[in-house]
């Protein structure tokens, strides 16, 4: 209770400093009261039980030891509260699309028609992230009352957190200048905060558990974590909005930014005494000090979640004139870039936090996991840490550097792009074996019945999906069937027009490629690697399918996606078909040198094959030798002789025999 009245009044003073309350001007459209009001107290609940869902999820699949493949009672028990919750949170989600409507509308709640609402549900931006937002909710709550495997709970788990982040792609940060931090920054904000914030109050909600102790440590960690991206992503966030730092105490909005770093700052300090006093003493079997500082520390969790509500009611020093807007920098979040040169191409960064994000954590987990494994004493190949870094810091430059802004505007950057992510990152990143270093670096938790990160791992190599998706013929039609099916048919504009989907095209890019090439020359353990001829035979079929796609590409004389290129077509660019053209040939010359490589690297490992099975035979001939019995070789051998000269009892000749 203390928590829901410190998160209401909270958000009143807030909705009060940040001018959201605004007396309506007269003659301009009104949604009155009921809509003022409402929208950012719905908008709260909505939050509250999206935090509540996620951290009972994560924490019984995730924290909590399980009983065999099922989660614990204490595991169930959450997983029943969690489905309860998530049904609310889509009713909540889907009340919240009608009050939406009535505040851009600017019409009393009783004055919409359903045609209205459902025609804002189903086309405008922000009505169907509510509603994708309330389908994954309604399906989250039903995964969680459908069984009681941890990886039933762990699918649960995952939904639930996806179902965070489509209104984060709506709203300020979508309307905002430099998409690419305001969106993703959002995001990774509200994804790490209800990690963060639902599996303390999932931790509380089993107290009195004599796992509490062993649960706490490993929620410990991932609060760690959630604050570093808590406080990175909030100040990247609020320096795309507030434009200068004078904002910060000459803005309302600044105020309440202000607020929410101060309330951080605690969150912090209390962690920090989380981890030197109450985790000791809760080990030690006094768990009253831990409970007592949680309960308080989801006091202020509640009044920060209520200042993130009302930061996004307010309006943010950086709103632009929409009279004077530039519809270039609307589209894309930055102004059209002048000639491509290349000091442009490699200067001129365009900051995306997503991929910074992985490449930070992929180079960062990579390194520490070579040096937990030079502290035990065992080696790990120089080779494959240069190939992973090489690709992680490859990813980094063709997503963040100047190249990245040609290829919102250009056919032909984006082609470079797309060729750069789809072969030479993967076949770098396989290099790396990342699988296999995983599983040798992770610690394997005290409890067995508790699933740390490495038996997550295995479970997903052995896994269904897993092994459906790496069978060399699915891995290959993914690849070469992604090429045809994104340039000849309208889905390349789809995804360009919108900042989720063109992250989800780039990572599809790379995911496809590591997928192809993790089959042809990974080393990592999976699925049963085909013997060495006929990947040979599935890397040609490869090399066919992407020079087939370049020459149709070069053949086409259609414009590709003509609704997006047409509208952020450069006025000192080539014409449409021409830069279509230089992509296309682009896509045709760029594969010849990876595709050498991988077929080289196939050879290599051809060679090495035949010399490790020789090399079994000799062994297996030695000891035959030596203990004067016969090895494969010799029974073979005698078994050719046979069928050259059966004897009699063969069914052979006699007179021959």
């Amino acid at each position: 209770m203390a928590a829901v009245a410190s998160a209401v009044a909270v958000l009143l003073l807030g909705l009060r400093a940040g001018d959201a309350l605004a007396v309506a001007i007269p003659g301009l459209p009104d949604p009155g009261p009921v809509t003022t009001w409402a929208l950012p107290v719905v908008r709260l609940l909505a939050d509250g039980l999206a935090t509540l869902t996620v951290g009972m999820l994560v924490t019984a699949a995730f924290l909590l030891p399980g009983d065999g493949r099922s989660v614990s009672p204490r595991g169930w028990l959450l997983l029943r509260r969690a489905g309860a919750l998530a049904a609310g949170w889509a009713a909540v989600a889907t009340t919240l699309i009608v009050l939406t409507v009535s505040d851009l509308l600017g019409a009393p709640v009783d004055e919409l028609t359903v045609a209205t609402v459902f025609s804002f549900a189903v086309s405008i931006s922000q009505g169907q992230a509510l509603l994708l937002q309330a389908g994954l909710a309604l399906t989250a709550a039903v995964l969680a009352r459908a069984g009681v495997s941890r990886g039933l709970a762990a699918v649960a788990a995952l939904v639930a957190l996806v179902a965070l982040v489509p209104p984060a792609f709506t709203g300020h940060a979508a309307g905002a200048g430099n998409h690419q931090v305001a969106v993703t920054s959002l995001a990774l904000h509200v994804l790490a905060a209800a990690l963060w914030v639902g599996a303390l109050a999932a931790l509380l909600m089993v107290r009195r558990s004599r796992q509490l102790a062993d649960a706490a440590d490993r929620y410990s960690r991932l609060a760690l974590g959630c604050f570093a991206a808590v406080a990175v992503s909030g100040s990247a966030n609020a320096a795309v909005r507030l434009g200068t730092v004078a904002e910060l105490w000459q803005s309302r909005y600044g105020w309440l930014v202000l607020g929410k770093l101060g309330a951080l700052a605690i969150l912090g300090a209390l962690g920090a005494v989380h981890r030197s006093r109450t985790l000791p003493a809760l080990r030690a079997g006094r768990g009253g000090a831990f409970v007592r500082l949680a309960a308080g520390e989801l006091v202020v969790f509640a009044a920060t979640v209520a200042l993130a509500v009302a930061l996004s009611r307010s309006p943010t020093p950086t709103a632009e004139d929409p009279l004077d807007a530039d519809p270039i920098t609307e589209l894309l979040g930055f102004p059209m870039p002048a000639p491509p040169s290349p000091g442009l191409l490699l200067g001129q960064p365009l900051p995306d936090m997503f991929f910074l994000t992985l490449t930070v954590a992929g180079v960062g987990g990579y390194l520490t996991g070579v040096w937990r494994l030079r502290r035990a004493g065992h080696r790990w190949p120089a080779a494959r840490t240069a190939s992973w870094l090489a690709g992680m810091l490859l990813l980094a430059a063709i997503t963040n550097l100047g190249v990245a802004r040609y290829a919102y505007v250009l056919f032909s950057a984006h082609m470079v792009q797309h060729m750069v992510l789809s072969m030479l990152v993967p076949i770098l990143l396989v290099g790396g074996a990342p699988v296999t270093l995983a599983l040798r670096a992770l610690r394997r938790p005290a409890d067995p019945q508790v699933r740390g990160t490495r038996e997550w791992l295995l479970v997903a190599l052995h896994s269904r999906p897993a092994r459906l998706l790496t069978h060399p013929l699915v891995a290959l039609g993914i690849y070469a069937g992604s090429l045809f099916g994104l340039y000849f048919s309208d889905l390349l504009g789809t995804l360009m027009r919108s900042h989720v989907g063109h992250l989800a095209m780039l990572t599809h890019y790379v995911m496809a490629g590591y997928l192809l090439f993790w089959v042809l020359i990974g080393v990592d353990p999976g699925r049963p690697r085909l013997a060495p001829p006929l990947l040979v035979i599935l890397h040609l079929a490869s090399m066919m399918a992407h020079g087939f796609f370049g020459l149709v590409l070069m053949q086409t004389t259609t414009v590709i996606a003509p609704d997006w290129y047409v509208a952020v077509h450069p006025g000192w660019a080539s014409s449409l078909l021409d830069d279509q053209k230089l992509g296309a040939g682009i896509a045709w010359a760029f594969g010849e040198v990876p595709a050498a490589v991988v077929m080289i690297v196939l050879v290599r490992q051809w060679i090495r094959a035949d010399q490790r099975e020789q090399g079994r035979l000799d062994r297996a001939a030695d000891r035959a030798e030596a203990t004067g019995e016969e090895d494969d070789l010799a029974r073979y051998n005698a078994f050719l002789a046979a069928a050259r000269h059966p004897g009699p009892g063969d069914g052979g000749d006699p007179a021959r025999a």
